[in-house]
């Protein structure tokens, strides 16, 4: 485990890495602001679906270690979405409150993706141990199934974006799907066992 969590945190870096270096090097395409937001938003909700997939890999194959790379996996998630919200407001809005509230109230894309973004920030704000404590568990795990919203917010977002390709973001929704279906089935293996 010790070796895993620097090898997940270099790893989370490099697409930021690869954004740096195209900056400087002037390879953004010839629309960096969108270029910049849309490997932001990837990358938000890639890391937000591998966050997802922890669990699962757990439990099917026993590799009870991983968990303890989910919380960094999930933190990387809120900095690149909050990379992506930035973009957003400072590089395509510039502050202008005015526009970006029209666009989160009249573009239903943006509302889905803001409305995920806010979601995340309740998960990264109370992601330390000390908060697990203050919350209580059972409050602390209730409150964090907000990722599963913050994740059907991202891919809904990400299908309201696309005009004309839709095999990404359906594939996306499919990952998803397959994660939350996954749950649903454990929850419900566990409740039948309970009752028998």
């Amino acid at each position: 485990m010790r070796g895993l969590k620097p090898v997940v945190f270099a790893a989370c870096l490099i697409p930021l890495g690869l954004l740096l270096w195209r900056g400087f090097t002037g390879d953004l395409t010839a629309n960096p602001i969108e270029y910049i937001t849309h490997r932001t938003g990837d990358w938000t909700l890639r890391l937000l679906l591998i966050t997802l997939a922890i669990t699962p890999l757990r439990r099917l194959t026993g590799w009870n270690a991983v968990i303890g790379v989910r919380r960094m996996l999930g933190l990387f998630a809120f900095f690149y979405g909050s990379l992506h919200f930035l973009t957003y407001v400072v590089l395509d809005h510039f502050f202008a409150l005015d526009s970006i509230l029209e666009d989160i109230t009249d573009r239903r894309f943006v509302t889905a993706g803001f409305t995920g973004f806010v979601l995340m920030i309740p998960l990264a704000l109370t992601s330390t141990q000390a908060m697990v404590r203050r919350l209580g568990g059972r409050r602390w795990r209730a409150l964090h199934r907000l990722v599963y919203a913050s994740a059907c917010a991202g891919v809904i977002h990400y299908l309201w974006l696309v005009k004309a390709d839709l095999r990404p973001p359906l594939l996306y929704a499919a990952v998803l799907a397959l994660l939350l279906g996954f749950r649903a089935w454990h929850y419900w293996r566990a409740s039948a066992a309970r009752s028998a």
